[in-house]
């Protein structure tokens, strides 16, 4: 159950809902948009905050969006919620994610609203995730009525920090959203909303919508197209202030404390214990009046009310103390900490490996070690995006400890403070050309329950930069460098730390194709922490943000409960694991027009031990939607396997109206394996 903010009835401005209202794009498509507009806008014109995402305005995201929207508008801005082309109720093909169309039509977008006669003028940017991607995109293109975005759980580096591959080994991940995003761009448009047209402009996203899977995987090393909307390419592009939000639990925090050091706009930035939601209901918990420190900068940069919020500490963090391992927390324990500027990338300590230990000094020199992990290493971490459902987080890391490389601190006898990215230096060979290392920091109580609190993966073959693929010379030993993900986390005295290191990471990364042994000069290896003093945040406010508040919903009923389930079924016979993973997204009813829908998923991510090429992933999809006499439902599934020298790609698609089945598509591609 998600936490519920403060529900405020007594909004300081009355306001109406404008929907749909059609805004014209240059080449003549028109984009579908709900406004919700104070009444005293016209008289007393007023900022307008844009998000600007494909999931659908009316029915998709409503539930989520109008609290939010609802409580902006409540304060005196016209919130405005944009159907991205080709999804929604807007017309055109949405073809791929960020795409440069995408961002002219943002362009377009906010000309039109800086020309409003109700608007002042000046617009911003606020979303989570594709809506944290393009606002910090589109304000790389500088339009001038842009003059201030909120990026949340959003990243700077497409390739290196989304979905699709990390350290340059294939996500699973990538399948995983693909599968989602075949089925989502498969909805129709509204017929409240667009008449009689909808069919025929459903026919044409069916017919035309391509499997972005097929794009994505046809990009393995970080070329152009992964370049395009990576702000990381010129943080200077980016003019207007920033206040970048990220989550511990979240899978794409990496880039704020990025954004806040090279930067060169005013920025803040703030990264609370939360999974992949906004924190004034995100789980794990505390939640925050994220929506009152959102007002607060929109009010700063686009009102211009001098509230100091520029003046206050830049980085506001939450440092997660010791707890034992659970797949869901209902509220982590820890502290806020501020500080003035980023963690300094100069300001780590020094821990060495050998003989089983970590260790604040150089351990004498040993023998090389070697290890190979089995196949299903990596089962204990979760998924690889929370969403704050229960299941999702990492369970005891024990399993995975026992199929890995261990070193392990003695027992700290003072707190372990760190806020910042872990880096790791390996002397190391594998006695196969391909090959994954991955490292794992593990908080180990006085009891051996193992907690995780970062990971960092390497595909061997990106060593030498990911625009590139360069095999590995089986038996040389080379020196590689490993950034964890970043952490802000408190170990309790008496407690050990953890390095883990395997080769191989079931399900998060798909495995290399032949079992590889990892060969470690010890003596060699270093983890640098972003350690930080553990009494430098004592005596600050523990509490810096007001609690949790959001505007009413829109009336609606919840036909169905959500699940989100995660099985780990072993075969004893044949060696087959596979991970079954259930999303359900639960069956709602709009009670304003009686429009149903709901959604539900099963992926499953199998292979045979010792045997990588056995790999296989499947993803199963379905969505409903209806009204009255009307209802449509679409099905997909999205299939991967490979040999040694390739993927095999197989997505099917068919949607139904009513119980006629009006569209039907099967694409099977094989795509080469680039040092994957």
């Amino acid at each position: 159950m998600k936490p519920s903010p403060q529900i405020r009835e007594d909004l300081p401005e009355a306001f109406d809902i404008l929907d749909p209202v059609w805004i014209a794009m240059p080449d003549g498509v028109k984009l579908a948009a709900r406004i919700l507009l104070p009444r005293s806008a016209p008289s007393k014109p007023v900022p307008a905050i844009l998000e600007y995402i494909p999931y659908r305005r009316r029915d998709g995201t409503l539930l989520g969006d109008t609290p939010r929207h609802a409580y902006f508008a409540g304060h005196g801005y016209a919130a405005v919620r944009v159907d991205l082309r080709g999804s929604g109720d807007s017309e055109g093909i949405l073809l791929d994610e960020y795409l440069k169309q995408e961002h002219d039509d943002a362009i377009a977008v906010i000309a039109w609203l800086a020309a409003q006669p109700w608007c002042n003028g000046k617009v911003g940017m606020t979303g989570y995730s594709w809506g944290g991607f393009n606002a910090l995109q589109v304000a790389a293109r500088r339009p001038p009525a842009l003059k201030a975005i909120i990026p949340v759980h959003a990243t700077d580096d497409r390739y290196g920090d989304d979905c699709h591959y990390m350290g340059g080994g294939l996500l699973l991940g990538n399948l995983s959203w693909a599968s989602t995003m075949t089925t989502f761009s498969a909805r129709p448009p509204d017929p409240t909303m667009v008449g009689e047209r909808w069919r025929a402009i459903w026919l044409e996203r069916l017919a035309q919508s391509p499997p972005l899977l097929l794009e994505w995987m046809a990009h393995p090393l970080r070329d152009a197209y992964w370049r395009h909307g990576s702000v990381a390419e010129d943080y200077s592009a980016i003019t207007a202030p920033v206040y970048a939000v990220g989550g511990w639990a979240d899978p794409y925090t990496n880039c704020v404390l990025r954004l806040l050091a090279k930067v060169k706009a005013p920025v803040k930035a703030m990264i609370g214990p939360w999974a992949h939601a906004y924190p004034h209901d995100a789980r794990p918990g505390p939640q925050i009046g994220f929506l009152q420190e959102s007002l607060r900068w929109f009010d700063r940069w686009l009102k211009d009310i001098d509230n100091g919020i520029e003046r206050e500490p830049k980085l506001t963090a939450f440092i997660q103390d010791s707890m034992p391992p659970a797949s869901d927390y209902e509220t982590r324990d820890g502290r806020w900490v501020r500080e003035a500027t980023a963690p300094s990338p100069e300001a780590r300590q020094t821990w060495y490996l050998g003989d089983g230990r970590l260790a604040d000094r150089p351990l004498p020199g040993e023998a090389p070690l070697q290890h190979r992990s089995p196949e299903t290493t990596g089962i204990t971490t979760g998924d690889w995006c929370p969403y704050g459902n229960p299941g999702e987080l990492p369970i005891d890391q024990r399993a995975d400890d026992g199929r890995s490389l261990v070193f392990d601190s003695a027992r700290l006898e003072a707190p372990l403070e760190m806020l910042g990215t872990p880096v790791l230096i390996l002397r190391l060979a594998i006695d196969k050309p391909v090959g994954i290392v991955t490292a794992r920091l593990c908080d180990v109580a006085p009891d051996g329950a193992s907690t995780l609190i970062s990971y960092g993966v390497l595909n061997l073959t990106r060593r030498k930069g990911f625009d590139r693929s360069e095999a590995m010379l089986p038996g040389q030993a080379e020196t590689v460098r490993i950034a964890l993900n970043d952490l802000g986390q408190r170990l309790k005295p008496g407690h050990r730390l953890r390095l883990a290191l395997s080769t191989n990471y079931w399900p998060i990364l798909w495995p290399a194709p032949e079992a590889a042994t990892l060969t470690l000069h010890a003596a060699d290896c270093r983890l640098e922490l972003p350690v930080r003093d553990a009494g430098a945040g004592e005596g600050r406010d523990e509490d810096p943000f007001e609690p949790p508040e959001a505007a009413p919903n829109v009336p609606f009923t919840q036909l169905r409960r959500g699940r989100r389930e995660r099985v780990i079924e072993e075969e004893a016979t044949t060696g087959r694991t596979t991970v079954v993973i259930n999303r359900d997204l639960g069956a709602y009813r709009l009670e304003q027009d009686g429009l149903e829908f709901d959604g539900r998923a099963v992926e499953r991510f199998s292979l045979i031990e010792g045997d990588p090429l056995s790999a296989r992933a499947e993803i199963d999809w379905h969505y409903r939607m209806r009204r009255g006499g009307w209802e449509i439902r679409t099905s997909s599934r999205t299939l991967l396997t490979g040999d040694a020298r390739q993927f095999r790609v197989s997505i099917t698609m068919d949607a139904f109206e009513g119980e006629t089945r009006i569209f039907s598509r099967e694409v099977t591609r094989d795509l080469p394996r680039v040092g994957l």
